[in-house]
């Protein structure tokens, strides 16, 4: 590019996982895209711990899935501890593999990093270009243009996913809200552990809370609260300190320290004209619930399939403000969790933990306190009452599980997103096939895979243009039983956009599609 110009759809500012993952989700969709990052390489710093079987299921739609699970553990929870160092409860998936994959699953972030470049640098629609940091960013008629020291690239749109000091951010004049917090956290990756759980460890110990998250290989994540005057200590005898009630360590066992501080802040804005913030560049929150870089990768789920529709001629352009008004509400719930964690788990108040603990233990003792907590209610539920959705009679905005089901067109057990296609699809739920195929005239815009679902123990009939699958195990039947009798739109990303009996089709274009375009 030294000197030149690259005409592109998309380009992505920052080679992190989320700009990573955004990148691979657009090319699959056949968008062309351009990954930019001032960095010579990936990062070698094992930043993010934790990945949910919800973001597993993201890189499924990118082809990556089982790819990356060659590079993590096969995660089941979290486990609390209480003041004295005993057992409160698991915080487990509410329905295993719900998704498809496994709950929570810990691995290296340089594993990851390296894992998606290797893809986008095999992938004719992507590139990604190391070394290249941008220096501007000019809004154009139809377009935008990203100056860089190497020459230029113009595009249909940015997406700035450059962390926490974002310069996209900045270009933009977009200011950030929330809290800085003053407590200092050392973090330490080490090697040759004999952790060898599946679950994360959280200690809720005031006079030392900590967590210890065992990894693959022999790898270990242990973060300990620092002490006033703690920072000032050398490293190696501050770690072996902190190290001794668990294991000895030597030096070259140390893959990584660092001292950090936590924040919880949300952009104001994560849409200017053509440009969207995405990740850490949006959002920044404490760790202990797990859902930084999980958050992110929602980020990329929701906004790629759109800008992929918008480009097909599917969306209009002002569709994709939904990014922001889907997203953000969730994104302020999980920061508010994870500053509620902060304060709760980890308080350092002897008092405040013993009145936590009893609290817990009572609740744990009745069906509906265990099931709260194990089954991980607490966590804000991903919902859309705004946006790319159409209210009707039964829920909308709702994510779908993914189980096995039978395809009845191959005659093979497959993951439901296999058979649902990449694209939008319309699901007869109980409804008879002549029926279904009525209600296609008011989605032909989307273009939809057509797929006739019936909830009895019958085989579907062959219909031309309409697939059908069957149910196995009583999952995808529990899944829809909501929308029994009626026909179901699915967004790409999974989530029911409208729901309808044959007959009485919302106008699904003007509620969907049409507005006019935002200006550049």
């Amino acid at each position: 590019m030294r000197g030149g110009e690259i005409e592109t759809d998309v380009v992505v500012v920052g080679a992190g996982p989320v700009g990573m993952t955004a990148a691979a989700l657009l090319a699959a969709r056949g968008v062309r895209v351009q990954v930019l990052e001032r960095n010579p390489g990936t990062s070698d710093e094992p930043k993010a711990i934790s990945i949910d079987d919800e973001s597993l299921r993201i890189y499924q739609w990118a082809g990556l899935a089982e790819r990356l699970l060659r590079i993590m553990v096969p995660g089941t929870g979290t486990r609390y501890f209480d003041s004295q160092g005993r057992p409160l409860f698991q915080a487990r998936a509410e329905q295993p593999r719900r998704f498809g994959y496994p709950f929570k699953n810990p691995f290296a972030q340089p594993d990851l990093e390296r894992e998606l470049a290797q893809h986008l640098r095999r992938h004719p629609g992507a590139g990604l270009r190391m070394g290249t940091e941008m220096t501007g960013l000019v809004a154009e008629d139809d377009g935008v243009r990203i100056d860089c020291a190497a020459g230029q690239l113009r595009a249909r749109y940015v997406l700035g996913c450059d962390g926490g000091r974002s310069t996209v951010r900045e270009q933009l004049g977009i200011a950030m809200r929330g809290h800085s917090y003053p407590e200092v956290w050392l973090v330490a990756d080490v090697l040759g552990d004999t952790h060898d759980q599946r679950y994360g460890m959280h200690h809720a110990d005031p006079r030392r809370p900590h967590v210890i998250i065992p990894g693959s290989g022999g790898r270990c994540r242990y973060e300990f609260l620092l002490h006033p005057g703690e920072t000032e200590v050398p490293e190696p005898e501050l770690l072996r300190r902190l190290l001794a009630p668990h294991r000895d360590i030597t030096a070259d066992q140390v893959e990584r320290v660092v001292t950090y501080r936590f924040h919880g802040l949300v952009a104001d804005r994560w849409r200017c004209g053509r440009a969207f913030l995405l990740g850490d560049a949006a959002h920044m929150m404490p760790p202990f619930a797990g859902q930084g870089l999980n958050s992110g990768i929602r980020d990329a789920a929701n906004l790629a399939w759109k800008i992929a529709d918008v480009l097909a001629g599917r969306l209009t352009d002002a569709a994709l403000d939904s990014y922001e008004s889907e997203r953000k509400p969730h994104a302020l719930a999980t920061v508010a969790l994870s500053e509620r964690m902060r304060r709760v788990v980890m308080t350092t108040d002897a008092r405040l933990a013993l009145r936590r603990d009893a609290y817990l233990r009572r609740a744990l003792a009745t069906p509906r306190g265990r099931d709260y907590f194990e089954g991980m209610r607490y966590r804000p539920a991903q919902e859309y009452s705004t946006g790319l959705v159409v209210a009707g009679p039964v829920p909308v905005g709702v994510a779908i599980g993914q189980p096995v089901a039978f395809d009845a067109v191959t005659g093979r057990m497959r993951l439901l997103d296999e058979i649902l296609g990449p694209g939008w699809a319309l699901l007869g739920v109980g409804v008879d096939t002549e029926a279904l195929a009525a209600e296609t005239r008011h989605t032909r815009r989307f273009e939809p895979n057509v797929l006739h679902i019936p909830l009895d123990d019958r085989m579907p009939a062959r219909t031309p243009g309409i697939g059908s699958m069957v149910d196995l195990d009583g999952r995808l039947t529990a899944d829809l039983a909501a929308y029994r009798g009626h026909s179901v739109l699915l967004r790409p990303d999974r989530f029911v956009a409208a729901a309808w009996r044959p007959g009485h089709a919302p106008d699904l274009a003007a509620a969907l599609c049409t507005a006019d375009p935002v200006p550049a």
